[in-house]
C-alpha cells in the first residue's frame, strides 16, 4: 500500500491490501476497503467511501465538490460499493444538502469519461458506457445499461434492467425492463435478451410484454392503462414494480415511438 510518490492524508483510512500507484492524491475523511486498486494520477477527495475489490483507473476524480451553485461547503459523501470498476477520467461528485451523498453501487462498470453528478443514486450491476453524462439527483436502478454518450437530465429515473441506445438524451423517466432509443427517446420494446441472460423465464417476459402493450400499444393514456393493468392482469413482482414506478414518476415516463 505504501507509495512514496503518492500523497495520502494521514487521516485517510486505507485497508492494508489496497494498491496505490504513483501520483495518486487521497484527501482526509476517505475510507478505502480491502483489495481495491487505485491507478496513477487518480484524485480521491474529501468525503469518499470506496468498498472492497474496486479498480479505479488513471485520471479518475472521485468526490470533487458538486458543480451546483447552491452548494455551500456542507459535509457530504461520495460512496462507491464493492467490486466496482471506474475507468479512465471518470468524475463522480459528492452530494449536496439535498441528499447528502452520491452513491454508486456494487459490481458496476463506469467506462471512460463518464460523469456522475451530485446526489445521484446508481444501483448495483449498472453499466455506463463511455462518455455517459448523468445530471444531479438522478436515480438509476439495478442492471440498467446506458450505452455510449447517453445524456441523462437531472432528476430523471431509469428503471431496473433497462437498455438505452447510445447517444440518447434522457429527459423523461424510463420504466423497468424496457429498451429505449430514437430521438426523442421512446419505448422500443422489452429488453428480452438482457432479461433472459439474468434468468427471467419466458413466462415472466411474456407477462412484462403484456403490461407494456397496455401502456404503449393500446391507445390509452398512461393513467387509464395503469388502472386497466391493475384490474385485468395478475399481480406479479414485475407488474407491481412497473405500476409503482409509473405512479411515482413526477416527470412522466417516455412515450411510445408512434405516440
Amino acid at each position: 500500500m505504501k507509495q512514496p510518490l503518492a500523497y495520502i492524508h494521514p487521516d485517510a483510512k486505507i485497508a492494508p491490501t489496497v494498491v496505490i500507484e504513483p501520483f495518486v492524491t487521497i484527501d482526509k475523511n476517505v475510507v478505502i476497503g480491502e483489495g481495491t486498486r487505485i491507478g496513477s494520477n487518480v484524485t480521491i477527495m474529501e468525503g469518499v467511501r470506496i468498498g472492497k475489490n474496486c479498480t479505479i483507473f488513471p485520471g479518475a476524480v472521485i468526490g470533487a465538490i458538486p458543480q451546483d451553485l447552491k452548494f455551500q461547503g456542507e459535509d457530504t459523501l461520495a460512496i462507491i460499493g464493492n467490486n466496482t470498476t471506474i475507468r479512465e477520467c471518470v468524475t463522480i461528485n459528492r452530494g449536496t444538502a439535498a441528499k447528502g451523498r452520491t452513491i454508486v453501487g456494487d459490481n458496476c462498470l463506469l467506462m471512460a469519461y463518464c460523469h456522475v453528478a451530485h446526489d445521484c443514486t446508481i444501483g448495483n450491476n449498472v453499466i455506463m458506457s463511455n462518455a455517459t453524462q448523468v445530471g444531479g439527483e438522478v436515480t438509476i436502478d439495478d442492471y440498467a445499461i446506458l450505452s455510449g454518450g447517453t445524456l441523462v437530465h437531472q432528476f430523471s429515473h431509469i428503471g431496473s434492467h433497462v437498455m438505452i441506445q447510445g447517444g440518447s438524451r434522457v429527459n423523461k423517466d424510463v420504466p423497468p425492463y424496457v429498451k429505449a432509443g430514437r430521438d426523442p427517446l421512446s419505448y422500443a420494446g422489452i429488453n428480452s435478451i438482457g432479461l433472459r441472460r439474468r434468468g427471467f423465464s419466458n413466462e415472466q417476459i411474456r407477462d412484462i410484454q403484456d403490461i407494456y402493450r397496455y401502456v404503449y400499444l393500446s391507445g390509452m393514456n398512461t393513467s387509464h392503462a395503469v388502472e386497466r393493468i391493475e384490474a385485468e392482469l395478475p399481480a406479479t413482482k414485475e407488474r407491481d414494480e412497473i405500476l409503482q414506478f409509473i405512479r411515482n414518476s413526477p416527470r412522466g415516463i417516455i412515450k411510445g415511438y408512434f405516440e
